[in-house]
């Protein structure tokens, strides 16, 4: 199965050490330390693996943000912002940015960074699992669910991200307002292509079909303007993937929406329905090259080599085909000048995000472990400090699977239907 899905890097962090010696002698709570470093060490580790057992995985992001947690909350009565929030300075790469560093001294900037991670994770499981040679219907759920754990992760990043006082995000950076937008719409259209897939697989009535296509479109259409302006020397290919995906779907609606007029003796619209599918799937064809040659980071789909897509064109020609001659020989109803507008509804089938929360705070941060770090002295950062000189190396994945390039054996194409 060739790779339908566009994938970012990952975020490249720098070691954390938790030493805060200085702010305490105790040992329970130098303890804690040490089990924040090795917990934030094997979370590292874990999400370099996409083909990681989601179980596995999150019982790992689990022991570390758990940890993490009292370095946010008051571990006290007060339950208020933690004394230990500006105490361990951390340092990151933007997935999109190559590998500057922008460090800040801020626990809710690491909490946000290790959650763009756990983003991005999810959403190279799901492609991993997707990109199999004949995947069960529990691993098609696993896709979709795991898809819909990505966009509340992002979801939940433009949350917390308005606790940092530091505001001025990098532009193109991770926590630029445009760049979550555009990995949670991405998350949530990739979701919402599992459920045409499937809508198609199971034969769902063409309007249906139709409806849901739109609703596809107009997402990955959103996710394109969020990072429209960015620069395409970094950013090029990501916006091609968006378009070429808006394209896919219009095609795909239009030509459903074509075969539910005809069925309702429309000839005439579903004819003119049939020709604008047929344009959409022209520009798709076009924007595959486009986005093959694209500047930009990211691994690539493959589109053009996918049953799913490959599929389409005959299946729009041989549908207008149909229409023309109908219309022909039993309508004659004029073919309009302008295609009709796509206003069917999808009545079922949307995808929203699923919340993603936080652990509560580990059992290991006690009242008394928290009371016996003193930071009577600690100064709290006012501003981010970005090194155009520092350098990270990049993440390097594991595991990832090399797709067969075998075609999926059912009548959608999806591999995930």
């Amino acid at each position: 199965m060739a790779h339908w899905f566009h994938r970012n890097p990952f975020k490249a962090t720098a070691p954390v050490t938790f030493d805060l010696r200085k702010y305490t002698s105790d040992g329970p709570s130098q303890k804690i330390c040490s089990e924040l470093r090795d917990a934030r060490y094997a979370m590292l580790n874990a999400v370099t693996d996409p083909t990681l057992d989601v179980v596995v995985m999150e019982s790992t992001v689990t022991n570390y943000l758990s940890l993490l947690q009292g370095m946010l909350v008051a571990v006290d009565e007060t339950e208020g912002e933690s004394k230990l929030r500006y105490a361990v300075k951390f340092k990151w790469t933007n997935s999109m940015l190559g590998n500057s560093v922008t460090e800040q001294q801020d626990s809710v900037y690491e909490q946000c960074c290790m959650l763009i991670n756990i983003g991005l994770w999810y959403t190279k499981h799901a492609a991993a699992v997707a990109a199999k040679d004949d995947i069960s219907i529990d691993e098609a759920k696993d896709v979709h669910k795991c898809l819909r754990k990505a966009a509340g992760v992002f979801q939940l990043v433009k949350e917390e991200k308005g606790k940092l006082l530091q505001s001025q995000e990098e532009s193109g950076g991770d926590l630029d307002p445009r760049i979550i937008a555009a990995y949670m719409e991405q998350s949530v259209a990739e979701a919402q292509e599992v459920t045409v897939a499937r809508a198609i697989e199971q034969k769902h009535t063409s309007a249906l079909i139709s409806a849901l296509a739109n609703e596809t479109a107009k997402i990955f259409q959103s996710a394109f303007v969020s990072i429209q302006t960015l620069d395409d020397a970094k950013f090029g290919k990501w916006k091609k993937y968006f378009e070429l995906k808006h394209m896919i779907y219009l095609a795909y609606a239009y030509s459903y929406m074509g075969e539910n007029l005809l069925a309702q003796d429309q000839g005439g619209t579903a004819v003119r329905a049939l020709q604008e599918s047929k344009k959409f799937y022209a520009s798709a064809e076009k924007l595959c090259e486009e986005y093959a040659s694209a500047k930009g980071a990211g691994l690539r789909a493959k589109p053009e080599s996918h049953l799913f897509f490959r599929k389409l064109g005959p299946h729009v020609n041989r549908i207008l085909e149909k229409s023309e001659r109908e219309n022909g020989f039993i309508y004659h109803q004029k073919v309009p000048e302008f295609p009709p507008d796509l206003e069917l509804k999808a009545t079922y089938g949307l995808v929203k995000p699923e919340e993603y929360k936080t652990p509560a705070v580990s059992s290991m941060w006690t009242p008394a472990v928290y009371a016996a770090f003193n930071l009577a002295q600690a100064v709290k950062p006012t501003s981010a400090e970005t090194n155009s000189t520092e350098q990270l190396p990049s993440v390097l994945e594991k595991g990832a699977a090399q797709p067969s390039g075998k075609d999926p054996k059912n009548s959608s194409g999806c591999s995930v239907s």
